[in-house]
């Protein structure tokens, strides 16, 4: 661990080399798949070349070659055998994504990224116990591929496809087995994995927030107690990620009251393992730059353009909205992933995750992004005593003698005693932290103070369980520009009342 820590120094010191250095040898790598003979990758000699040679792809431009490796071609994107496709359901669009896993994503990426995680922690915390215990992980499921139901080949979660080629030796170190750990009905395997692990020394947790918290509140439920350490007394560690840990933070100190644990924060997704948190007790994360991914950057200002322009690492400023684009050791070509970054520093390169290119509210040219709403979140909710456990929002229109606003759904573990109180302080902060929203708040010209909603405990795990998105790597969107997700949610908390 060590000795990685001293080549991650390599990348410190030479990150645009480092960078130039691994798309060429992609370019290299693939220079003779379909893909790579159809942008002629053999006649690419410089980024710029790249840049005006191979076009951004969607997930719509790219699924017609990524439908032909599940239905049992080879060699389209990337050179050696895809049989396994991490399964993205995404939070704006229900239909499924398949991202192509190779051997060299697993080995060279996900593998890299889990043991470099490590790494990064025991060097923080060198007194660390971690490994006297075992891992809880909560992962999803996969499932045989039936676009090629007779071949070898498979598609699930990616930390399903992660967890399922795990060397044999991991299989050890972690909790609940294999056949549990990847059950599909996931009400199930939450009261299995509750009754296991509780008999089961955890030193530390891997996984999504939201269902994490769940599978602790079964423990606790089934052990009769409300301090996770009376089960797991040895636990120091929470290695999250997919989703911010902001709005969560309080509600795992309560749930496990010890100045002593530690949160390290992870940037990993279906297409690839991309940041993490290298310092104790920050929430930035290192851009891993050898991780067999190319990096490019949109500008904020580009997001909507059909033919956007993109940075390289060494054109980016520290501050700025980016979205992000990758190039791939599993054959993803100028792949635009839908997340927004800043940078926080640039030597090194660190970042925050700020939200999703199509997770926003701009409905009145307020542009709040999902930063925005969980900075103006843990604020209300630490000046009123309030913990959350979810949230979403969207726009309120303009109506014949009305005015515009937002609308917010929030579930509560604790409540703020004067909801109204809570509804201003969200309010104030946004607009100190927006001065877009600021703007169009002014005396209520365009927009109204946000109608909130507080809704039972339960609300949101029901919701997403009527839609079929229950674990995994699903995720509850925090805010839209439409009022689909909202109104289909305030349309069920009504057919219950």
């Amino acid at each position: 661990m060590k000795k990685r820590i001293h080549d991650i120094e390599l990348f410190f010191k030479y990150p645009n080399e480092v960078q130039r250095e691994m798309l060429k040898k992609l370019l290299y790598e693939a220079k003779n798949t379909e893909f790579g003979k159809e942008y002629g990758f053999k006649d690419i000699e410089s980024y710029e070349d790249f840049k005006n040679r191979v076009p951004i792809h969607s997930y719509e431009n790219i699924f017609p070659y990524i439908e032909r490796l599940m239905r049992g071609e080879q060699n389209i994107l990337w050179p050696s055998e895809i049989t396994w496709f991490a399964k993205s359901s995404g939070t704006t669009n229900a239909r499924s994504k398949f991202i192509p896993v190779s051997q060299e994503a697993l080995d060279d990426c996900h593998f890299k990224g889990g043991k470099d995680l490590i790494s990064f922690y025991v060097n923080s915390n060198p007194e660390t116990r971690m490994f006297t215990g075992k891992g809880l992980t909560i992962g999803g499921s996969h499932q045989i591929n039936e676009f090629n139901p007779n071949s070898n080949s498979y598609y699930g979660d990616v930390s399903a496809v992660i967890m399922q080629n795990l060397p044999l030796w991991a299989q050890f170190i972690r909790t609940p087995k294999l056949e549990v750990a990847l059950m599909d009905k996931w009400e199930e395997k939450i009261e299995k994995m509750a009754k296991i692990t509780s008999e089961e020394n955890v030193t530390n947790l891997v996984g999504v927030p939201t269902w994490t918290i769940l599978l602790i509140q079964n423990v606790l439920e089934l052990k009769n107690t409300d301090n996770i350490l009376d089960v797991w007394p040895n636990l120091e560690v929470f290695f999250h990620g997919a989703v911010s840990f902001t709005p969560y933070r309080e509600l795992f100190k309560k749930l496990i009251p010890s100045a002593d644990m530690n949160y390290f924060e992870t940037y990993n997704a279906s297409e690839g393992f991309f940041g993490i948190q290298d310092q104790r007790g920050s929430d930035e994360m290192l851009l891993m730059l050898d991780y067999g991914i190319f990096y490019e950057f949109i500008p904020f200002e580009e997001f909507e353009s059909e033919h956007p322009r993109t940075l390289s690492l060494d054109q980016v400023e520290v501050g700025k909205n980016y979205e992000m684009v990758i190039t791939t050791n599993a054959g993803l070509w100028r792949y635009r992933i839908g997340d927004t970054i800043k940078f926080t520093s640039i030597s090194p390169y660190r970042i925050k995750i700020s939200g999703r290119t199509k997770h926003f509210i701009n409905a009145f040219g307020e542009e709040v992004i999902i930063e925005n709403a969980e900075k103006a979140i843990a604020e209300a909710c630490e000046k009123t005593g309030a913990i959350i456990d979810n949230f979403t929002a969207a726009p309120v229109y303009f109506d014949e003698g009305s005015k515009g606003g937002h609308e917010w759904v929030i579930e509560f573990k604790s409540r703020p005693s004067n909801l109204e109180e809570f509804t201003h302080l969200l309010d104030e902060k946004l607009r100190a932290i927006n001065s877009d929203y600021d703007a169009k708040r002014y005396k209520d010209m365009a927009l109204v103070l946000p109608i909130v909603h507080d809704v039972p405990e339960g609300t949101f795990y029901n919701w997403m369980k009527k839609r079929g998105k229950l674990g995994g790597q699903n995720k509850v969107p925090r805010l839209s520009n439409n009022r689909e997700h909202l109104d289909s949610l305030l349309e069920m908390i009504s057919a219950k009342a």
